[in-house]
């Protein structure tokens, strides 16, 4: 991919899989496979998120970094960024968003996903670990994804806390085309982005970069 396709500034390796989901042109009939294989196992299996442009992701991050949007703790549970250093809240901040330019979802490899019809009667979908894990209502989905996506060549890179991002049932990634992008996304491609961009935390990040690089961005789970 280009470098602009890398760090989500263009849409030209995009298709329009749903009325509001783009998905990369490689990755559709594959995802269209696995949500047939889901339907007859009885589940819906819809896109929460698919791809995410870079400007969508730096709004996040902003809003996060400035305190519009709660950052959350390990626990799911908000956090006063009033009481902590610039340092931790960026690395609190990093372990559930994504740098903009660094996203997985800038590839239209990577889905969130979900089955509405298990969403509980006025309850709203959170992307929060508490709802596919044990006792959550899409329980059963997610070890059904667990047994299955591998069949179609998707695996979850966040199956697991591994000391970076959180864990996150629910992302899942197309990896013959994203263990490629992930090599190609490097550190001097990321910076670069990012100085030339208005992001809050800047020089910090910066500063933080090979680390935020090794533990954040490379730092996933295997096949």
């Amino acid at each position: 991919m280009t470098p602009l396709q890398l760090t989500g500034q263009v849409q030209t390796h995009l298709i329009k899989f749903a009325p509001n989901h783009l998905l990369h042109k490689q990755v559709v009939s594959h995802f269209a496979a696995l949500q047939q294989a889901a339907k007859k196992q009885g589940f819906t299996l819809h896109i929460a998120s698919a791809f995410r442009s870079f400007e969508r992701q730096l709004a996040i991050w902003n809003k996060k970094f400035t305190g519009q949007i709660a950052i959350l703790d390990k626990n799911e549970n908000p956090i006063d960024i009033r009481q902590i250093s610039e340092i931790d809240k960026l690395y609190k901040l990093l372990h559930w968003s994504a740098l903009p330019s660094t996203s997985r979802h800038h590839w239209g490899t990577d889905i969130d996903v979900y089955d509405p019809t298990l969403l509980p009667i006025n309850q709203s979908l959170q992307l929060k670990k508490k709802e596919y894990l044990a006792g959550g209502y899409f329980q059963e989905l997610t070890l059904w994804l667990e047994e299955n996506i591998s069949d179609f060549g998707f695996y979850l890179p966040y199956k697991k806390d591994q000391g970076g991002v959180a864990q996150e049932p629910w992302h899942i990634s197309y990896f013959p085309l994203a263990e490629t992008f992930i090599e190609q996304l490097d550190l001097d491609l990321v910076s670069n982005t990012l100085l030339t961009h208005s992001i809050q935390g800047k020089s910090l990040i910066q500063q933080e970069l090979p680390t935020i690089y090794r533990d954040y961005i490379c730092n996933i789970c295997s096949r």
